[in-house]
C-alpha cells in the first residue's frame, strides 16, 4: 500500500492511501507508454489499425508480463512457512496480492481481445487468432520475468576437482 503525505497545517498531516507501490505504478505507466509508442510507429508504417492495435497491446502485455513475473517470483521466494498465526496472515496477504496481479493481467488480455475484435476487419485471422495474441505474449512474458528473476539468484556451481588420469596416479 502506498501513501502520499500532505501537510495541511503546522500540526496536521493528511494521508492519501493508494493500492500498490509507487514504483509499480511507474512501471505500469512505462509499459503503457511503450505500448502507445509501438502503436504509433506501427500505425505510421502501415496506416492500418489492426496491426497497430495488436502490436501496441502485445508490447504493453509483454512489458507488464515481465514486471508481473518478476514480482511473482520475488513473492514466491519470500513466501512464509505456515507455522504461526502471523505467518498465515502474511501468506494470505501475499496470496491476495498475487490474485490481484492475476486479475489485472487477465483483465488486460481480455480488454485487448475485445478491442481487437471491435476493429473493422473480418476473417479467420482477424477474428480468431489476433485477439488472443496479446494475452499469449503477456503469459509468455510473465514466465520469462519469473525465469529472469530466478536466474541471478542461481549460484554457480563450484568447479569439480580435476580427476587425475589412472596412468599418472600410478607413477
Amino acid at each position: 500500500m502506498g501513501r502520499i503525505e500532505k501537510q495541511v497545517s503546522e500540526g496536521t498531516v493528511k494521508y492519501y492511501w493508494y493500492p500498490g507501490d509507487k514504483r509499480e505504478w511507474k512501471r505500469a505507466a512505462i509499459s503503457v507508454g511503450i505500448g502507445l509508442g509501438a502503436f504509433l510507429v506501427l500505425y505510421m508504417m502501415t496506416r492500418d489499425l489492426l496491426p497497430a492495435v495488436v502490436g501496441g497491446t502485445s508490447v504493453t502485455a509483454a512489458v507488464s508480463g515481465v514486471n508481473f513475473g518478476r514480482r511473482d517470483a520475488r513473492a514466491l521466494t519470500t513466501f512464509p512457512t505456515l507455522t504461526g498465526r502471523s505467518a498465515r496472515i502474511a501468506a494470505v496477504t501475499q496470496t491476495g496480492r498475487a490474485a490481484w496481479r492475476g486479475l489485472v493481467h487477465g483483465l488486460g488480455g481480455a480488454t485487448a481481445a475485445v478491442l481487437i475484435l471491435n476493429l473493422p476487419h473480418a476473417g479467420v485471422i482477424a477474428d480468431w487468432i489476433l485477439p488472443v495474441v496479446p494475452a499469449v505474449v503477456g503469459a509468455l512474458a510473465h514466465q520469462a520475468g519469473m525465469l529472469a528473476e530466478q536466474l541471478p539468484a542461481a549460484k554457480p556451481e563450484a568447479p569439480a576437482a580435476t580427476a587425475v588420469p589412472a596412468a599418472e596416479g600410478a607413477k
